[in-house]
């Protein structure tokens, strides 16, 4: 650790696609926080927009970095996780979308409910513009919890918790060099789920109420709505994870399985258009059982100082 426990360096990681309206917000929200951050690393996911003077325009608190191909939020946090860790030595990385706004105190909570415990790693509690609990991002509690630590998280004003979101995630910067970055070939969807239990497994999370996020979904929905061609991602990447993944124990596997299956069969009867997901089950099955994701150095090579970066935290 850099600094007191008190005042821990914190560096947050906003990955950025085509969204540049919503990032100035998100860049404003971090640089209102009152307990400030120490730098924020954004990452632009080759967007067609002015996301690059959008953050070019928000000063020395920022640190962009363009990548000149799209690698989906999983890359783009892998990269941006890497480049936080070798160029601004964090305590704690904060890691969000550009469509995750962050209340004045949300980061003020996340500190002050870790403080002086055994967390390595907490979430926000996540509402859509109008107030209202996202769906979207609620974390799966702890099942099984001890009655030590659950009484901690109680202490600590949270809920012990198997796994959080991407959007707006604490996470302890010497159990990201341990457990390694999340694997960019997920591309979009499971890639918080798995890289989130990955860094619980055998360690403490906390979901802390008191932190709050705005998630500026264009609707209130949750991941039971229809998906539409993105199905694909979900099917390939919860199989990749079943099948690859050391996140989850055999048993929290078929828990986890099962309901995942009875998810795709209420999204699949709720489906306008079920042959788009006909298809994204079909191709995802096939990718999921058949191939596995490329180590983080293979699919964001040729990316420069991000795909430096990436070699030098993963080894």
């Amino acid at each position: 650790m850099n600094e007191s426990p008190l005042h821990p360096r914190v560096v947050a990681v906003v990955v950025a696609y085509n969204r540049r309206d919503l990032l100035v917000e998100v860049l404003d929200g971090l640089a209102a926080q009152r307990t400030p951050v120490a730098k924020v690393v954004v990452v632009d996911n080759a967007s067609t927009d002015d996301t690059i003077a959008v953050a070019r325009a928000a000063g020395d608190l920022v640190d962009l970095t363009t990548l000149h191909r799209n690698t989906g939020g999983a890359g783009g946090f892998a990269a941006g996780m890497a480049l936080a860790l070798e160029r601004h030595e964090p305590d704690w990385l904060w890691l969000m979308d550009d469509d995750t706004v962050p209340t004045e105190g949300a980061l003020a909570a996340l500190l002050a409910a870790v403080d002086g415990t055994e967390i390595v790693a907490a979430g926000s509690r996540v509402v859509w513009t109008d107030g209202t609990e996202h769906p979207m991002n609620t974390p799966r509690q702890k099942p099984f919890v001890g009655k030590a630590e659950r009484v901690a998280a109680a202490h600590s004003g949270g809920i012990a918790v198997r796994s959080t979101s991407f959007v707006s995630m604490l996470v302890r910067a010497d159990v990201v060099r341990e457990v390694g970055l999340p694997i960019a070939d997920y591309f979009i969807w499971n890639d918080d789920f798995e890289y989130s239990t990955r860094v619980l497994r055998g360690r403490r999370g906390l979901h802390v109420p008191a932190s709050v996020v705005v998630h500026k979904t264009k609707v209130l929905g949750s991941t039971d709505a229809d998906p539409g061609p993105r199905f694909y991602y979900e099917v390939r990447n919860k199989l990749w994870m079943f099948r690859r993944s050391q996140s989850l124990s055999p048993f929290e596997k078929a828990v986890y399985g099962a309901s995942s299956i009875r998810r795709w069969i209420r999204t699949f009867l709720r489906s306008d258009d079920r042959a788009v997901l006909r298809d994204g089950w079909r191709r995802g099955y096939r990718d999921g059982t058949r191939t596995r994701p490329r180590p983080n150095a293979m699919a964001l090579a040729g990316l420069g100082d991000a795909s430096e970066a990436v070699r030098a935290v993963e080894g």
